[in-house]
């Protein structure tokens, strides 16, 4: 542009191109372009000027003496030694300010951190009515009594405070929170039950029953003994190293697998005693517990696969017996097996909450819980799936060829009906009769008698014993939340009523859903199962199926992968 606009008439010499220079007022690195201009005329000056101003470029003049060229070097390069010592003094004077200040840092943030601890915990409380003292009001557990009393006396004692603190047990009617001892065995079942919901006060906790049920529900799933072995080994790893890692800073996988890796180890060994029962070594059965019952019918077992094999000893001592895999019944059988195993444990469970509803009850001296909500669920749930469960037991105790599906559906379809074949014992028609009407009845029975008999007892309780307040200016009886008129308004027969109706329908709806979820141990237990199996015929039996050692290699790599998944 400068040397169309001077048509020529000029000299143009760059110096530097895109140089990386130090921006003085952002700080930033740029790149500049330096370059020098010669030029005659001030017409020529004046247009220049105006193109650099335009372009943004930075003007410095030369003189043309010598004398003043040197001068004006001198200058520039005396300032700029200068610019060297100030920054150099200022860079030297920053880094002894951060040194002294990185030395007492910690100390400053600490302080900080206990300041706000302090006034966080002093907005928890409140003056007394002299307003020269504090009061705080808080919940703990009886055995920590003690404890806070010595840590209360030690921090009077290190303050040098001159007045003492008073620890004080006051009386409430309200409920206190919900609290559990735990230690690193028990604290991961615990998080498990509360994340579904936290017991009310002194009611019975779940998650003791849950340190067996959960991870031994978990096995039946996952039932395979060389897996479990493997899972073992994963918990086994976890917890010999629980000091060194409980002190490391984990991933979020990590940290998920090791605050359970008591739960992964009983899940581990049931899962090694659930695949002894199943007889699966990574889905292959083994001959651990004696022969087979079962042989072939001659020496070439041709047959093996159509006619089937015979029962030559005593059944299989532990387990499975090993003759079932890859047999054409082998996935009826194991079908069948698995899925009434599962109803029988669904059902066994949820007697198992209905009989905890009994003790919750009798500890707080609810008779009405007893008789008008335990007695009914466990005669309802009984009555339909308990009967279940003594079906499959029966037929499995006399080898019975009866189908249960038949039964269980015209027992409700026809009760009176004959039962042919599918009878399993005698009186079982007037058995189911009687039990299906047990049901019926037990339905009512959970809805409407409690809501009432607990509106009588209210009635009762507060016949005669209606009181007028004293109108003073200092109380509001409707504003105090104990006085007796809220308590003799807080009942609501309507809102008793229709939770004691959601109750009972969920209880009904409940029971049929959850022994239809209990299946999914059936379910996932044959996924586990299959997927084990396409594993070790289609990956590794092929892989062997081939003479070289690489094809060998890879797919024993690739099986390992692919079951560790």
């Amino acid at each position: 542009m400068l040397f169309r606009t001077t048509r020529g008439n000029m000299f143009f010499n760059e110096a530097s191109a895109g140089e990386p220079v130090m921006d003085p007022s952002s700080g930033e690195e740029v790149e500049k372009t330096v370059f020098v201009v010669f030029f005659s005329g001030e017409q020529a000056k004046a247009k220049i000027l105006r193109i650099c101003a335009s372009f943004g470029a930075n003007c410095y003049p030369v003189p043309e003496e010598i004398v003043k060229q040197r001068q004006i070097f001198r200058e520039v390069s005396s300032r700029l030694s200068d610019l060297e010592v100030t920054l150099d003094a200022g860079t030297q004077h920053r880094n002894k300010a951060l040194e002294s200040v990185g030395s007492q840092l910690w100390r400053w943030i600490l302080m900080v951190k206990k300041e706000k601890a302090v006034y966080d915990t002093l907005n928890m409380l409140n003056f007394d009515v002299t307003k020269k003292c504090l009061v705080g009001e808080g919940w703990c557990p009886i055995f920590a009594k003690s404890q806070i009393e010595d840590v209360l006396q030690r921090a009077t004692l290190h303050s040098n405070s001159q007045v003492g603190i008073i620890f004080h047990e006051m009386d409430t009617i309200d409920s206190p929170p919900t609290y559990f001892r735990t230690d690193k065995f028990t604290n991961a079942f615990q998080e498990i039950v509360d994340a579904y919901g936290v017991g009310r006060y002194e009611e019975i906790n779940p998650a003791v029953y849950s340190v067996i049920t959960f991870p031994f529900l978990f096995a039946v799933m996952f039932g395979d003994w060389g897996h479990g072995i493997c899972l073992l080994l994963g918990a086994l790893f976890l917890i010999l190293r629980e000091k060194k890692l409980s002190s490391q800073k984990l991933d979020s996988f990590t940290e998920m697998a090791f605050g359970g890796r008591y739960v992964i180890l009983l899940m581990a060994l049931f899962s090694i005693y659930c695949g002894l029962i199943y007889n699966e070594f990574f889905s292959v059965p083994f001959h651990i517990f004696g022969k087979s019952a079962y042989a072939c019918r001659e020496n070439s077992c041709s047959d093996a696969y159509t006619a089937g094999l015979v029962k030559v000893r005593d059944p299989y001592p532990f387990g499975v017996d090993p003759s079932w895999r890859g047999s054409r019944s082998e996935l009826p059988f194991l079908n069948s097996l698995k899925m009434k195993m599962s109803i029988l444990m669904g059902v066994s469970q949820m007697n198992l909450g209905i009989l905890l509803s009994y003790f919750d009850a009798k500890f707080h001296k609810n008779a009405l819980d007893i008789r008008y909500q335990f007695i009914p669920q466990l005669i309802f749930l009984n009555s339909l799936f308990g009967y279940l469960s003594l079906l499959i037991l029966i037929k499995w105790c006399t080898g019975s060829k009866a189908d249960l599906y038949h039964v269980m559906i015209y027992m409700f379809l026809d009760p009176a009906g004959d039962l042919g074949e599918n009878q399993l014992f005698w009186g079982q028609k007037e058995l189911q009769i009687l039990l299906l009407l047990l049901a019926l009845v037990a339905v009512p029975w959970m809805l409407f008698p409690k809501p009432f008999i607990l509106k009588k007892l209210h009635k009762e309780r507060f016949q005669g014993h209606s009181y007028r307040f004293l109108g003073t200016s200092e109380m509001d009886p409707d504003s105090e939340p104990d006085s007796a008129r809220s308590r003799h308004d807080d009942f609501n027969f309507g809102e008793v009523f229709v939770h004691q109706m959601i109750h009972s329908i969920e209880f009904v709806l409940g029971a049929v859903s959850n022994t239809a979820s209990y299946l999914r141990l059936w379910a996932l237990s044959l996924a586990h199962s299959e997927l084990s199996t396409v594993f070790y015929e289609k990956l590794l039996l092929f892989a062997w199926g081939y003479d070289s050692l690489i094809f060998k290699l890879v797919g024993l790599i690739v099986f390992a992968f692919a079951t560790a998944f």
